[in-house]
């Protein structure tokens, strides 16, 4: 039996064979994510690192988000505070006024995010009185010029909601899977894994960016990270946002033990090479997990963030996010510009319906 290729010839041909426009197996990222020694983890990011470089150049994509309805949600997530099923202590209320969410899309603007993501704590969209209000929401916010049109509101019901939502302005729907197949029916048992597939489809079909990802540090084994990774890239998303639990009282995650710092790189640096042409975007729990070595989140491969304020939790003063990204000398994409995937960029006007 041919034997395996140590560590250093593996990264050297992988990281090769990637900046030359080619693919990692699944085995191969699956034996990457699994290294311990301190030096090796140190050239997994500084490989991947080039390869954001290759397809990002110095680019940093920012957005914010508003909770635009918060808490009472229905469904059973074991991770999340609004859920209903869960006994916590974050707030609830309806549906914001349309003023509320103009006012977040200026102040994302000024903290130099492109979007602004409207939020809502509910399974997800149908047609009717509140898709209506929905999408004219999002209509005030593609008319203002502000920020991108973005929402993260559940699951689509089907293909004539995901129309509606591109005919409003919409430019990118978030939508994650959260976990890997096998893993999810321990995260979630009031709808499937096949349903948030769907979603993303009718989003495509509808001509709707996706961003799409999901929660690190949930149970889940390292191979099933990567199992979630080329999930993500069969679906072809176009934003991976990558969250790490932080874990809130009330909820089944409560007494979860938070990733290592350098197990959350090692696990950014691996998702570049298997997703090289698309934004990796580090959002939630960044603060809490990775501490200190936020900075690092970049040199791994990260080419996005989220700025601002969570849906329950607080994030990083945005004047200090801005600092840390030129102090690396990378540029935060603040100019109304979205990312082609090949490392150059298109106006944001052009990427509107």
């Amino acid at each position: 039996m041919e034997a395996k290729p140590d560590f250093q010839t593996l990264l050297d041909a992988v990281s090769r064979r990637v900046l030359d426009g080619g693919d990692i197996a699944l085995d191969e990222a699956a034996r990457l994510i699994e290294i311990e020694d301190s030096a090796d983890t140190g050239d997994l990011l500084a490989r991947a690192n080039r390869v954001r470089e290759k397809f990002k150049r110095n680019k940093v994509h920012l957005c914010s988000i508003i909770n635009a309805k918060a808490g009472a949600c229905s469904e059973d997530c074991k991770f999340c505070a609004q859920s209903a099923a869960h006994d916590t202590e974050v707030p609830r209320y309806s549906l914001v006024d349309p003023e509320a969410v103009l006012k977040a899309a200026a102040e994302a603007r000024a903290n130099r995010a492109q979007a602004l993501s409207i939020v809502t704590a509910w399974r997800g969209l149908k047609e009717g009185p509140i898709l209506d209000e929905v999408c004219a929401g999002i209509e005030q916010i593609a008319r203002s010029g502000t920020v991108r049109a973005d929402a993260s509101m559940g699951i689509i019901s089907s293909q004539r909601v995901a129309d509606r939502l591109k005919a409003s302005g919409l430019v990118c729907y978030n939508h994650n899977l959260e976990t890997a197949r096998e893993h999810f029916p321990n995260i979630c048992t009031t709808h499937t894994y096949d349903e948030r597939v769907q979603t993303i489809r009718y989003l495509k079909n509808a001509g709707i960016r996706v961003c799409c990802g999901g929660i690190f540090g949930m149970g889940e084994t390292r191979r099933q990270r990567v199992e979630m990774a080329f999930a993500l890239k069969a679906l072809d998303v176009d934003i991976v946002p990558m969250n790490f639990l932080n874990p809130i009282q009330g909820t089944p995650f409560e007494h979860m033990t938070p990733l290592r710092p350098m197990e959350i790189l090692k696990t950014i640096a691996v998702y570049r090479l298997i997703l090289p042409r698309k934004e990796i975007m580090v959002a939630g729990g960044r603060e809490v997990n990775l501490r200190d070595l936020q900075p690092l989140m970049f040199l791994a491969g990260a080419s996005a963030t989220m700025i601002g304020n969570y849906l329950t939790t607080t994030g990083q003063d945005p004047k200090k996010d801005l600092q840390m990204i030129r102090d690396l000398g990378l540029d935060p994409d603040w100019d109304g510009h979205w990312g082609n995937g090949e490392g150059g960029a298109r106006p944001l006007a052009a990427a509107a319906p």
